[in-house]
C-alpha cells in the first residue's frame, strides 16, 4: 500500500517504528526456553509489575493468552461465561471446546458489558445434571462493544459475585491499556479484580507480534506447560520482546490521540445521511458503522472504500468497524470521513 492508504481496518495493522525497530536489533538475547533470555525475562517482569501480579509469561498471540488461561483454570466439561460478543466466543475457532473441553455460556450484555445480576442468574445450580461453572471472563476493552470500557464499578461487582459461588476471574486484556488511558484508571486496578489477564502488544502499543499473560506464580507455572504443549515457547524471543518493552516505554500514552481520533471519525460518519453511529460507545480506539438506510450493504461499501485507498472491514451486511491507531493521523482520519460520505452518496 501506498503512503496515502488509509488503513482503519485494524489496530493490529501497525508497524514497527525506527525506534521500535532499533531496540529490536540491539536486544540481548538467550534461550527463552531455559529462561535465558534476560530482555524476555525483563519484559514479564515489567507486565507483572504493572498489573501487580506475582509473574508472567510471554506468548505469540493474544489467543494463546486466551486458551491458556482457559486449559489452565478449566476442566473437561466445565463451563465459562462471557458475554455473547466475545472474543474467546466469536473469533478463536472453537478453542474453548477444543484445548480446555470447556462450554461457554453467554450473556447478553450490553455493548459487550454484562452485569452482577446477569452473572448470577448464569452461575449454575451445584447439581451434577449441570456443567460446573468455572470461570467468568470478561473483555477489557470490548471489541465487538464498539471499544467500550468495563467501569471499575461494575467489573468490581462481577468480581463479587463470582468469588462468591467460588469461580475464577479471566480478563481478555487485548486492548486494556486503552481502557486504562481513556479512564485513568490504573491496569493494576482492573487486574486486582481478576485472577487472571494479559495485555496484547500488537494492537494500539504497535508491535509485530506477542501478548503477555500474567497471573500467580503457580498458574504461570502451569501455563508454561501449556506453552510448551501448543508451540508457544519460543528460542531467542528477546528480539521480539524488546518491541514489547518500548512500547510499554513509549506507547501507552499516545493511546489518547487514537481515541481522539475514533471520535473525529465517529462523529463526522454519524453525520452522513443514512449513516447510524453509537456515539456512547465510542470510549476508546473502535468505531461501530450502522448503514441499514444507505442503500447498500456494508460489504459493498468497504469494497468502495477500498477502491478509493480506505480500508474499514464488514462486520456483517449492515455494519462496518473502523479501528484507529499509531498509523493512521488526523488528517488521515478526516479524509477517511469524506471518502466515506462520497462513497455513501455515490
Amino acid at each position: 500500500m501506498n503512503n496515502s492508504f488509509i488503513e482503519l481496518y485494524s489496530d493490529t495493522k501497525t508497524r514497527p517504528s525506527a525506534g521500535m525497530l532499533a531496540a529490536m536489533t540491539a536486544a540481548e538475547t538467550g534461550d527463552e526456553q531455559a529462561g535465558e533470555d534476560p530482555t524476555t525475562n525483563r519484559l514479564c517482569g515489567m507486565v507483572a509489575e504493572l498489573l501487580g501480579k506475582e509473574a508472567a509469561v510471554f506468548l505469540p498471540s493474544g489467543t494463546m493468552c486466551n486458551q491458556i488461561a482457559l486449559a489452565v483454570h478449566c476442566r473437561s466439561g466445565d463451563e465459562i461465561i462471557a458475554d455473547e460478543t466475545a472474543h474467546i466466543i466469536n473469533f478463536e475457532v472453537g478453542g474453548a471446546a477444543s484445548i480446555a473441553g470447556a462450554m461457554i455460556r453467554p450473556a447478553p450484555g450490553a455493548h459487550g458489558i454484562f452485569s452482577a445480576e446477569q452473572v448470577a442468574n448464569a452461575i449454575r445450580p451445584d447439581v451434577r445434571h449441570m456443567p460446573k461453572s468455572r470461570l467468568v471472563s470478561v473483555e477489557q476493552t470490548s471489541n465487538l462493544g464498539g471499544g467500550t470500557v468495563w467501569p471499575l464499578e461494575t467489573l468490581g461487582q462481577v468480581s463479587t459475585v463470582a468469588k462468591d459461588a467460588g469461580l475464577l476471574v479471566h480478563m481478555d486484556g487485548a486492548r486494556l491499556m486503552n481502557a486504562v488511558v481513556a479512564s485513568g484508571v490504573a491496569a493494576a486496578d482492573y487486574a486486582a479484580l481478576t485472577d487472571t489477564l494479559w495485555i496484547d502488544l500488537s494492537k494500539g502499543l504497535g508491535c509485530p507480534i506477542g501478548g503477555v499473560l500474567a497471573g500467580s506464580k503457580a498458574f504461570i507455572e502451569e501455563a508454561w506447560f501449556w506453552k510448551q504443549r501448543l508451540g508457544g515457547s519460543m528460542r531467542q524471543s528477546g528480539v521480539i520482546a524488546a518491541a514489547g518493552i518500548y512500547a510499554l516505554d513509549h506507547n501507552v500514552d499516545r493511546l489518547a490521540e487514537d481515541h481522539e481520533n475514533a471520535r473525529v471519525l465517529a462523529e463526522v460518519l454519524h453525520g452522513v445521511d443514512g449513516v447510524s453511529v453509537p456515539l456512547e460507545t465510542v470510549q476508546t480506539n473502535i468505531v461501530i458503522v450502522d448503514v441499514s438506510n444507505i442503500g447498500k450493504s456494508a460489504p459493498e461499501i468497504s469494497a468502495e472504500l477500498l477502491a478509493k485507498g480506505v480500508r474499514m472491514g464488514a462486520l456483517d451486511k449492515q455494519r462496518l468497524r473502523a479501528v484507529t491507531h499509531l498509523d493512521v493521523s488526523r488528517e488521515g482520519v478526516e479524509r477517511a470521513g469524506e471518502i466515506f460520505a462520497e462513497v455513501c452518496a455515490g
